[in-house]
């Protein structure tokens, strides 16, 4: 299947899921009022994109995943086994639209660390959850859009700074990778798809 990759803006978000587009979850503090423009100006005045939309044939959107320097994303300190690191870019979120393209979360996460490789950033940060053992593929990618599975982090190279209860504050160092097995990608695809086998029940209504 033909896809692209497209920057988030200010202009591009009104091409995103529709919970998200006005969603302000992460950008303040518990109680407090944000206008989503004013800060997605300033992100783009300081650090440029902070997301992408995935999207497949005939632009048909298939996910979006919402990132950018730690700072910019105060609620992370609100949440278990918080704050992300200051030198971290963090992934916040990620939605897929597609039940049958689950694939399309690896696609996503891949496409954040190679472009803060290629920034020079330091670390990625994110959240992580373990889950119990036999979890639905549903359960593990789809009900939760803040919070990733641990394996499926570990599976890129993610290891946890701090662990609060089952949640964990998961991070990527980028400085001095380590070589990364040959066909780890693979592995990662693979168990994704497999996640999904059978196909899961519609998605919950917000």
């Amino acid at each position: 299947m033909g896809y692209r990759l497209h920057p988030v803006n200010t202009i591009s978000i009104r091409h995103a899921p529709e919970p998200c587009i006005q969603c302000v979850f992460w950008q303040g503090r518990e109680g407090r009022t944000v206008d989503k423009t004013r800060w997605a100006e300033k992100v783009e005045d300081e650090w440029g994109a902070w997301g992408t939309l995935y999207l497949g044939e005939q632009d048909r959107l298939l996910g979006f995943i919402q990132c950018g320097p730690s700072d910019f994303f105060p609620r992370g300190g609100d949440l278990p086994a918080g704050p992300p690191s200051p030198d971290a870019v963090l992934i916040a979120c990620a939605y897929l639209v597609d039940l049958s393209s689950p694939w399309v979360m690896q696609s996503l996460f891949l496409s954040v660390i190679g472009e803060a490789r290629d920034r020079g950033v330091k670390a990625i940060e994110t959240f992580g959850y373990r889950y119990p053992e036999g979890e639905s593929g549903y359960e593990r990618f789809f009900v939760h859009r803040t919070i990733f599975p641990s394996d499926f982090l570990a599976d890129f190279g993610f290891a946890p700074v701090r662990w609060d209860g089952r949640v964990a504050l998961a991070r990527l160092e980028l400085g001095g990778l380590q070589p990364v097995a040959e066909g780890t990608r693979a592995k990662v695809l693979r168990q994704v798809k497999d996640a999904f086998v059978p196909a899961p029940v519609p998605q919950r209504p917000y």
